[in-house]
């Protein structure tokens, strides 16, 4: 470099340089280029030597300093260490192989349950890094990959009979909900298109929670209702039912009564009478 006192030139390498660590570590692989990968690993200025057994060490120990003051570079020998286990770049290598670093990982053992899409992957990231130390990491990690993908639509089997109502709640093949009641004096009156409709607005009413604002499909095995939306003449009854029907974005589609055993079965369920004391 160039001022007003003359021309300048470093003879070794200065702190504050932003390029500076990119250089050494050149440096240091070209030096120790030989050995690299068959017992020395470099990182800047550590140097990690590893052999099987002590005699094999001292030669390699020797074989490094060697090339290291041919090249007039020194290593303080207070900073080196004969040790069976040591701690390098966030891992710890012994003769068992390479492990995670204890101290590295209790902030993730303590981290907070992740509440949102956006702080489950935060988290999958943070513990993807030490997938090669975890077995079958992809299998336990897969439920919470599963929960930031798109969410799949609910599923609702609906059944009516002359006893009661059944219907089932599902999502991803899983079962999230079983529902079923008596009918009540007056629904013992309806005829089987309502009953079977009465269903339907049962279970959109006591899963809105689940279902209000997303996208559902209702499987029933009365095939009429599947036209319902279309119909123009309609009762009181059903008006008031398709309106709420209007609120959800629901499709509604046939089911073979024969398939839909388990809605079937609940809406025929025998229910104790209360004992009266």
């Amino acid at each position: 470099f160039r001022t007003r006192y003359g021309h300048y030139e470093f003879q070794v390498m200065p702190f504050g340089l932003t390029n500076a660590p990119a250089v050494f570590m050149d440096l240091m692989n070209r030096v120790c280029k030989p050995y690299l990968d068959k017992f020395v690993i470099v990182f800047i200025d550590d140097i990690l030597i590893y052999s099987k057994n002590e005699k094999e060490h001292e030669e390699l120990l020797k074989a490094i300093l060697e090339l290291l003051k041919k090249e007039e570079l020194y290593a303080k020998f207070s900073k080196c260490e004969w040790i069976p286990k040591v701690q390098f770049l966030g891992h710890v290598i012994d003769s068992q192989g390479i492990h995670v670093d204890p101290a590295k990982i209790e902030s993730v053992k303590d981290w907070t349950f992740p509440k949102s899409p956006t702080e489950i992957n935060q988290f999958l990231r943070l513990a993807g890094y030490y997938r090669s130390f975890i077995e079958g990491f992809s299998k336990i990690a897969k439920p919470m990959t599963k929960l930031t993908q798109k969410s799949k639509d609910f599923i609702v089997y609906c059944d009516a009979s002359n006893k009661g109502l059944g219907v089932l709640l599902m999502q991803r093949e899983k079962v999230i909900s079983y529902a079923s009641r008596q009918l009540k004096i007056h629904e013992k009156n309806y005829t089987t298109h309502d009953l079977e409709l009465r269903a339907v607005v049962f279970a959109l009413k006591i899963w809105k929670h689940y279902l209000y604002g997303t996208k559902c499909t209702v499987f029933t095995d009365h095939k009429s209702l599947q036209h319902i939306l279309d119909q123009k003449e309609l009762n009181m009854r059903q008006h008031r039912w398709l309106e709420l029907l209007s609120d959800y974005d629901c499709e509604i589609c046939y089911h073979l009564g024969k398939v839909n055993v388990v809605a079937d079965a609940l809406s025929r369920k025998e229910r104790e009478p209360p004992l009266r004391v």
